[in-house]
């Protein structure tokens, strides 16, 4: 098998078949065989139903459908383990990243054997100002603080030679950032500009409280920066309180009335706001470490469905 396409779902019933046809259109010529590895994220649309409809076709397909909805990183990592192709391509499902493209990519790994991954960016951005320069901005912030580097405007829509996928596949993470790991890996990879169409069909189910929260678990999963953020506020109300008791014993050497209630009222709430920030970043690293100790599954596939190979299971 030379490629796998491997194709996220999430409540996308309209863009299934849409997705095939296209595939079906871009890829007519090509003389290598190819499969689509669709992965069923715990839809509740019909988006199930559409997958399964595909199995009568002439395009080898697997789908791999979850027993509940783990999100598109856990998604994504079991697209690349069920793919079976020399190159694996991982595009979303509502056709802003087009197959065509992901020809591309294949044609460049074919002419560039020193080259282990070909990932997209885009170079102007569709989304509105606000989302723009919140993304912007997280990779200047991570990049700062952490030892990988993450290109920015990166995308997932890429390909990879089967040892990079291999290496990927072995991080048995629970919390996810592909993003991240993409680059951790190492091996050499290309980046090229794309521009992403409109939505085929429905609305893009990231929402802005679902990006902050993608960002602060990427920050989290690649740089302890966080947690000197406790050594800094401990720094900052340390320093606070000595001006404040100079400023105090100089105010009272002039004869200015010692009145300290309100000062005391407003040092405890500082003190006490930066001892409960240091704590909540601190549970978030131990929670995410208790989780990873229980040794949970990244996914559960409830059925595997394939055309083509062995038998259905």
């Amino acid at each position: 098998m030379k490629l796998s396409l491997v194709v996220p779902c999430y409540n996308e019933e309209s863009n299934i078949a849409l997705m095939y046809d296209a595939v079906k259109a871009d890829f007519k010529d090509v003389t290598f065989d190819y499969e689509m590895v669709f992965v069923n994220d715990g839809s509740k649309d019909g988006t199930l139903g559409e997958l399964k409809k595909l199995l009568s076709g002439d395009v080898p397909v697997k789908i791999v459908n979850f027993s509940r909805n783990f999100g598109k990183e856990s998604a994504m990592y079991a697209g690349l383990k069920e793919s079976e192709g020399e190159y694996v391509t991982i595009i979303d499902a509502d056709l802003q990243q087009r197959p065509s493209i992901a020809l591309e990519m294949v044609s460049m790994l074919d002419s560039d054997p020193d080259t282990d991954c070909v990932a997209c960016y885009q170079e102007q951005r569709s989304e509105s100002k606000l989302v723009v320069f919140l993304k912007e901005n997280f990779y200047k912030i991570i990049n700062k603080f952490a030892d990988t580097e993450f290109v920015s405007g990166a995308s997932d829509f890429r390909t990879f030679r089967r040892p990079m996928v291999n290496a990927i596949v072995e991080m048995g993470e629970y919390f996810r950032f592909s993003k991240g790991l993409f680059s951790w890996v190492g091996f050499n990879t290309k980046f090229i500009p794309y521009k992403a169409d409109e939505r085929a069909t429905g609305e893009s189910k990231w929402s802005v409280r679902k990006l902050f929260s993608y960002a602060f678990g990427g920050i989290i999963a690649f740089t302890t920066a966080p947690l000197k953020i406790a050594t800094a506020l401990g720094a900052v109300s340390g320093l606070f309180s000595v001006i404040w008791l100079i400023a105090k014993l100089i105010a009272l050497f002039f004869g200015v009335p010692f009145t300290a209630a309100g000062w005391l009222i407003f040092l405890v709430t500082l003190l006490g706001g930066a001892i409960l920030v240091c704590l909540g970043i601190l549970g978030e690293y131990l929670a995410r470490i208790y989780i990873q100790t229980k040794g949970r599954p990244i996914y559960i596939a409830k059925n595997v469905f394939k055309n083509f190979g062995s038998e259905d299971k």
